[in-house]
């Protein structure tokens, strides 16, 4: 795909892998659309990138919410006229064993990761379908593929997420030129781990910093510009992305 004047909409982009890949698209040409909850830190990336001369715009989205997605939808139709790429990254991964029964964790997990990228996709999924022409990557995880003690709900999630992805590849792909990529990550150096409330997890999860070099926000990015880029007859299924220490 050529990237020049896209118009890509980035859930989750109000930090971490989201921001990276905004960042990344909008030096390509492509025009952002950041989408999260937090306004005002959407606002300042976009003010950021448009005094760099580069094309961006602020969507307030809570991807859990399909009349807040639904809205953040129209706002861009209304704006760009179209969309081009979704990039489905909001989620979340507090990380506690199963026996602490942190239900609401359990709860938004699946609010988040599973029904965010089910809702974000059925609203864009008609505008892709009718220009015939597009490409969906969802963010899945190394834990979309192995799993790992206390993450059992975030596993399932990610999980999830992998299989929709291609198996929407085999529905999809063909039959609307549409293509789909599930893009599966090892340790990145996000805040990501600020949402886990169990102590000795996150204890856990921050002393891996210090036995790795973790991957970076932009390295994430720019295994997407592989698959974006790639010819219109390559369709990058899976990407699967980790540091070079990471063993596990």
């Amino acid at each position: 795909m050529e990237l020049k004047d896209k118009v890509a909409l980035i859930t989750g982009a109000s930090s971490g892998i989201g921001k990276g890949v905004a960042e990344i698209l909008a030096q390509k040409g492509v025009k952002v659309v950041l989408a999260a909850r937090s306004e005002s830190k959407l606002h300042q990336i976009v003010d950021d990138l448009t005094t760099q001369g580069f094309t961006a715009l602020a969507c307030p989205m809570d991807v859990a919410d399909k009349k807040s997605v639904q809205n953040a939808i129209e706002k861009i139709k209304n704006h760009f006229g179209k969309i081009d790429i979704l990039i489905n990254n909001a989620g979340i991964m507090p990380a506690a064993d199963i026996d602490t029964f942190k239900i609401n964790e359990w709860d938004q997990m699946v609010d988040i990761n599973i029904k965010g990228v089910l809702n974000v996709t059925a609203a864009v999924l008609p505008e892709l379908i009718q220009q015939r022409n597009g490409h969906i990557i969802n963010l899945s995880s190394i834990a979309g593929r192995k799993l790992f003690k206390g993450l059992a709900v975030y596993c399932g999630t990610k999980y999830f997420v992998a299989a929709f992805s291609d198996i929407m590849r085999m529905e999809i792909g063909k039959k609307y030129n549409i293509r789909v990529t599930s893009i599966q990550p090892g340790a990145v150096a996000t805040n990501l781990y600020d949402q886990i409330t169990d102590t000795n997890y996150k204890k856990g999860m921050e002393s891996l910093q210090n036995q790795m070099t973790f991957l970076t926000p932009n390295d994430i990015a720019n295994s997407m510009i592989y698959a974006l880029e790639s010819p219109d007859y390559v369709d990058v299924s899976e990407i699967f992305i980790l540091p070079t220490d990471q063993e596990w």
